[in-house]
């Protein structure tokens, strides 16, 4: 598992799934010459997406970034649709770290779209329950609301069946919120309703994650948006803003969806990467970048 620490904050990578999602989609209006010679696709024009949340230990806490696809919760059609050839092993992973679903104390949902929420639940005994039976689970109040009263356009990807069972976990919040001393969740809109970041502080350290505003290292462009953004907009001031930011302060940016990178930091002037943490396992679809 891929690790980074930033201060005494330990970040670690677990495996949440992967998915194969369609490149033009994950690139909206971007032309395909100039997308594919950043993040490469395959015949299909399928690209790689992990599904791996971060699991942030800070202040003697356990903190999951959003929870992956899940085990057993995709039909075979969804799995051909999403292109889902691999299943979550958070639970294995946890244990490898020495850890239960149980020790998970809060889980910060970015927004609540299946592929970052629907780990959050598993089928036992023909019922849904929690995977994370002790964790606060923080949920942006316009997100709650949206994955509740999905529309014809968002019914894709809010299920009720990804909310029901985790519902008395929930803790909402407006706008932004402090959930341990040196972690927030910053509602920035643009991919979803209740779209959120979340900003990892430690000394004069930081880490920020973008989650689906800034999915990959190729979608540093403000203009390089997805289809999939309900307010692509919005989404493209959320980045000038943050990633802006970023620049001039020297933050590090993590990914959930990157299949080569984990964590990036750039050069103000260049925008060129400055440095890396790349992800150790090996690609579906080969990149030399």
């Amino acid at each position: 598992m891929d690790s980074l620490t930033i201060g005494s904050t330990k970040i670690t990578w677990l495996n949440g799934g992967v998915t194969m999602m369609d490149g033009g989609a994950m690139f909206g209006p971007v032309p395909k010459p100039l997308w594919s010679r950043r993040y490469p696709c395959n015949k299909k024009n399928q690209i790689e997406l992990v599904t791996e949340p971060m699991l942030v230990e800070k202040n003697g806490m356990l903190s999951l970034i959003d929870a992956g696809i899940g085990r057993g919760r995709l039909s075979d059609k969804q799995k051909m649709i999403y292109g889902a050839y691999e299943e979550s092993t958070i639970e294995e992973d946890l244990a490898l770290l020495g850890f239960e679903p149980g020790d998970i104390d809060r889980v910060l949902m970015t927004h609540m779209h299946f592929d970052h929420v629907t780990g959050l639940v598993k089928d036992v005994d023909g019922r849904k329950v929690p995977v994370f039976p002790n964790a606060q689970i923080f949920v942006e109040s316009r997100e709650w609301d949206a994955i509740q009263h999905p529309s014809k356009r968002t019914s894709g990807t809010y299920w009720e069946n990804n909310w029901r069972a985790i519902a008395s976990q929930i803790t909402c919040f407006d706008d932004s919120i402090e959930v341990g001393k040196g972690i927030e969740l910053i509602y920035i809109g643009g991919h979803s309703p209740g779209q959120c970041l979340v900003k990892i502080t430690d000394g004069n350290k930081v880490a920020v994650h973008l989650s689906d505003v800034f999915p990959t290292h190729a979608h540093l462009n403000p203009l390089w948006v997805t289809a999939f953004d309900d307010h692509p907009l919005d989404s493209i001031e959320a980045k000038e803003t943050w990633i802006n930011r970023g620049l001039e302060e020297g933050w590090t940016f993590l990914y959930y969806h990157d299949a080569y990178y984990r964590a990036l930091t750039f050069d103000k002037e260049t925008r060129e990467i400055s440095w890396s943490l790349k992800r150790t396992k090996e690609p579906a679809v080969s990149f030399h970048p």
